[in-house]
């Protein structure tokens, strides 16, 4: 840990003591109990800017926190009982074949397109085959989590269906995806593009403004197919990329809340101000922040390197130091610690980078760069996003261990646009990466290690047969015992024996906000329940 790190560490110090002193309010149970307040505008801060309007395409939550409450999903998380499944488009209830491989969704009646037009299973259909099936030239961020899907059906306009190529234990899952916006069959047989810069769907709230870099204005749908929501009439986001003019904001008021969430010190600069009138939320967090290297580049073509890279970041001590004045918190593997495919500590310590004597791990780190003939000194470039929480703090705490096993480490944090097109592009030698999903489930988590002949979500560019294989036997087992046997061999291919992407470490999820923010409760993933049609204001 460097000395920079260290003062960091100290200042904090003051501001978590006060944490403790501090009330943390369940919010949801009280809001439940008080009469809805209908009206006013919810102004929300956000820490990113929209690279594109496409949900099918983008992974980041400054597209997804403004323009989700202009769309429906065809299922969604119930917003009060995570990580239950509900019906959002399609009615509540669905039919499974006894095979298991036919799934059927009856569309409910009366929904329209803010446009006027009446949302069939026509839809449906040619939504998910723009995901599941996108033209050539058309980016579909989540292909990989339907391949199991063979057809799609729409046999009359209340009706669609999925045919599945083999068993899946996520796919219900998979269709509440929070990015699976519902878009018009007619747009996209005009141009399967449009959405990337274009408004148009059947959520809560209908587009009026967007001003890149400033703000987005959203206002009460009064044609949505729920009749008394939403309760607000009208949303506005304002977009704050530095942590610290973001906190001003809503410790000032300006904003009411930031979904995504502030880090220990940011919450007791809110929580301090606001007092009383503030409401503190927690929860773990599946997001992870990950190091990602060009295998298409020299030296990073050389497993060994790969490797040396992963063993000298002494995440134990990361955790402990992070901790403290980022969100990143728990030491982990390929999945959230604590939840049920995670991998225990005792037998996670054995897999490279993750021992606990990082003394050991360096010298073994060295041991492979001179094997691998990385001289001493060797310079590269780290790219990263310019968002300061927690992606550079992150860079700058990982460049500091590859000093320490005699690597020289430029980095360059970029705006969101130009981040994401030099991954896909493969325009990097190593990158900060991040995952973050909407529940813990193999399917999802596993994704971006898929060769990159199957996933666009793969920066890393490899592909590996072996892999896939692995992932396709876990993604059919119905067994956990069974599934957590294949998964740990997953794990140990990726984050030991090839080290092609590995991970830093997981995050914690804080978001403090205004008490007068009701009808909105926190989940472990930012990405869920962003529509807004259940918040209101109680003043």
């Amino acid at each position: 840990m460097s000395d920079k790190t260290g003062r960091l560490i100290a200042v904090t110090c003051g501001a978590i003591l006060f944490l403790a002193m501090l009330i943390f309010s369940p919010p949801a149970e009280a809001a439940q109990a008080e009469k809805v307040r209908t009206g006013g505008e919810l102004v929300f801060a956000v820490g990113g800017t929209p690279p594109s309007f496409d949900g099918h395409r983008e992974t980041t939550f400054a597209m997804l926190h403004p323009v989700s409450p202009h769309y429906s999903t065809l299922l969604r998380f119930d917003p009060q009982a995570y990580p239950k499944i509900i019906g959002d488009v399609a009615e509540d209830k669905w039919t499974i074949s006894k095979d298991g491989l036919t799934y059927t969704f009856k569309i409910r009646k009366g929904i329209k397109f803010h446009d006027g037009s009446d949302l069939t299973s026509r839809d449906v259909k040619a939504t998910y085959d723009k995901i599941i099936f996108p033209r050539e030239g058309v980016a579909s961020a989540r292909q990989a989590s339907y391949a199991v899907v063979k057809k799609i059906e729409a046999p009359d306009p209340a009706t669609v269906v999925f045919e599945l190529k083999q068993l899946s234990a996520s796919f219900i899952a998979n269709l509440a995806s929070p990015w699976n916006f519902i878009y018009s069959a007619e747009k996209l047989s005009q141009d399967p593009r449009w959405y990337e810069k274009n408004i148009m769907g059947s959520g809560p709230f209908v587009f009026v403004e967007h001003v890149a870099g400033s703000h987005w204005i959203g206002k009460k749908n009064p044609n949505y197919y729920m009749k008394d929501r939403p309760y607000l009439d009208g949303f506005k986001a304002i977009f704050i990329r530095d942590t610290a003019p973001r906190v001003a904001a809503v410790r000032s008021g300006q904003a009411l809340i930031e979904f995504r969430g502030f880090n220990p010190a940011a919450l007791a600069d809110v929580t301090k101000t606001v007092g009383k009138n503030a409401v503190v939320q927690e929860s773990p967090w599946i997001c992870n922040l990950t190091v990602t290297m060009n295998s298409e580049k020299k030296p990073f073509n050389d497993a060994r390197v790969r490797r040396a890279l992963s063993l000298a970041i002494d995440r134990w001590g990361a955790s402990k130091a992070l901790s403290q004045i980022s969100l990143m918190k728990y030491v982990g593997g390929v999945f959230r610690p604590g939840s049920q495919f995670a991998t225990p500590e005792a037998e996670l310590t054995k897999v490279a980078g993750f021992s606990k004597n990082i003394d050991a791990s360096r010298k073994e780190a060295r041991r492979l760069l001179k094997e691998a003939g990385v001289a001493e000194g060797f310079s590269f470039t780290l790219k990263n996003r310019n968002v300061k929480e927690p992606y550079e703090v992150t860079g700058v705490y990982a460049i500091d261990q590859w000093r320490q096993i005699g690597l020289n480490v430029n980095h360059v944090a970029q705006e969101e646009n130009t981040y994401f097109n030099d991954l896909r592009q493969g325009n990097y030698d190593a990158a900060i990466d991040f995952a973050c999903d909407f529940m813990d489930e193999p399917d999802l988590q596993l994704q971006k290690f898929l060769s990159a002949k199957k996933s666009s979500l793969n920066y890393a560019r490899y592909n590996d047969d072996e892999l896939d294989e692995l992932y396709d036997r876990q993604s059919r087992m119905t067994a956990l015992a069974d599934r957590l046997k294949v998964l740990r061999q997953f794990e140990k291919r990726v984050l030991d024996e090839q080290a092609y992407q590995f991970h830093i470490l997981w995050w914690q999820r804080i978001v403090p906000h205004w008490a007068k923010v009701k009808g909105w409760k926190i989940t472990p993933s930012h990405y869920v329940n962003q529509d807004l049609r259940d918040v209101w204001i109680a003043e």
